[in-house]
């Protein structure tokens, strides 16, 4: 069953249920498989299992009966015994594709990722961060400790070229003079922004550690010579005289007031009649099922204070700030939310 596509009515028996609880158990066969890289493996064909398991150094007969039970629905297919090849599916398992899903599989696998949902019942009785309860610092403390972690993490948050399109597309760009971009990451989506709007300058504002990282790819994209790279932290200080200030995935890290500390800081930096833009989910009413909803109870577990919003909690946050919500435009599970600035002495 796939969540994108799940449709309540349909899910009424008992063995509707199994197939739920027994959900983690393909999630751990998926990121064995990743882990393992036995997609990039077959890149170039069906390969059988002696040969995979050689390659990877695990054991043949083991491997094979985990590549049958993925191959039962849809992750690589069997084309004759003990051999397999690529499927649609199991295409995005490879490393280097575009819309790669690889290093998100391995993610939520390492049990620095897992272990805090194994604790969800303490966040239920607490409303507090099992992550944090476990480690005893938050997850950028620990990615910042973590080298290892914390490139696996960036792989898996920054968006390719290719899923930057749909954001290009969905919002009109072309009026903004100066776009800052606040937690930006390495830049990929202010880079294709940019790449669409000629005329259009832009400022990359990230961790100095991110920003170092940056540099290549806007180089590469071609507008380095209209893209400023600063270095910082946005609960300090942000880039002033910004015509627009985008925010990807930024706001539902964070718990009401220290959204808002943020978002103020761009109100203070931005002109009059800037704009805000964020990159949010929100979360629809009633028992509609959004992935907004899980990725909620995720926040939840592995962030002090995290959490997905409702249009009518992003009204808040925006009034709270100085802005005016202006217009939520869905792209696929996200949306881009608009708000102008407005006086408020």
């Amino acid at each position: 069953m796939v969540l994108s596509e799940f449709n309540p009515s349909t899910v009424q028996s008992p063995l509707d249920m199994e197939e739920w609880i027994h959900a983690y158990q393909v999630s751990r066969c998926i990121y064995v498989i990743a882990k393992l890289g036995i997609a990039d493996l077959l890149k170039d064909g069906s390969q059988h299992c002696d040969a995979l398991a050689a390659a990877t150094n695990t054991h043949s007969d083991t491997l094979y009966r985990v590549l049958r039970f993925l191959a039962g629905i849809g992750i690589f297919a069997e084309t004759q015994p003990r051999c397999f090849k690529l499927t649609p599916l199991a295409d995005c398992l490879q490393s280097n594709v575009p819309g790669s899903v690889r290093s998100t599989a391995i993610l939520r696998g390492e049990e620095y990722y897992h272990k805090p949902w194994e604790n969800l019942m303490y966040s239920v009785q607490t409303g507090e961060s099992a992550f944090q309860h476990l480690y005893s610092m938050d997850l950028f403390e620990y990615l910042e400790k973590n080298s290892v972690a914390r490139e696996l993490f960036h792989d898996h948050a920054f968006m390719s070229k290719e899923v930057s399109a749909p954001y290009v597309e969905a919002y009109d760009f072309s009026l903004i003079g100066k776009l800052v971009d606040i937690g930006g990451g390495t830049g990929q989506l202010l880079a294709a922004i940019l790449k669409a709007n000629p005329t259009m300058t832009g400022v990359l504002f990230d961790l100095p550690k991110v920003i170092d990282q940056a540099k290549n790819l806007c180089e590469l994209a071609s507008v380095n010579h209209r893209c400023q790279l600063i270095g910082g932290s946005f609960f300090e200080a942000i880039p002033e005289g910004g015509d627009a200030y985008l925010l990807r995935e930024v706001v539902h890290l964070w718990d009401d007031e220290r959204a808002i500390s943020i978002l103020k800081r761009c109100y203070q930096a931005m002109r009059e009649q800037g704009r805000l833009l964020l990159i949010e989910k929100v979360i629809p009413p009633g028992n509609e099922y959004s992935f907004s909803k899980l990725v909620d109870i995720h926040m939840l577990v592995m962030c002090s204070g995290g959490r997905e919003r409702t249009e009518g909690e992003f009204q808040n946050l925006f009034e709270s700030a100085g802005f005016k919500l202006t217009k939520i435009i869905p792209i696929n599970e996200d949306c881009i939310i608009e708000g102008v600035k407005i006086d408020i002495n």
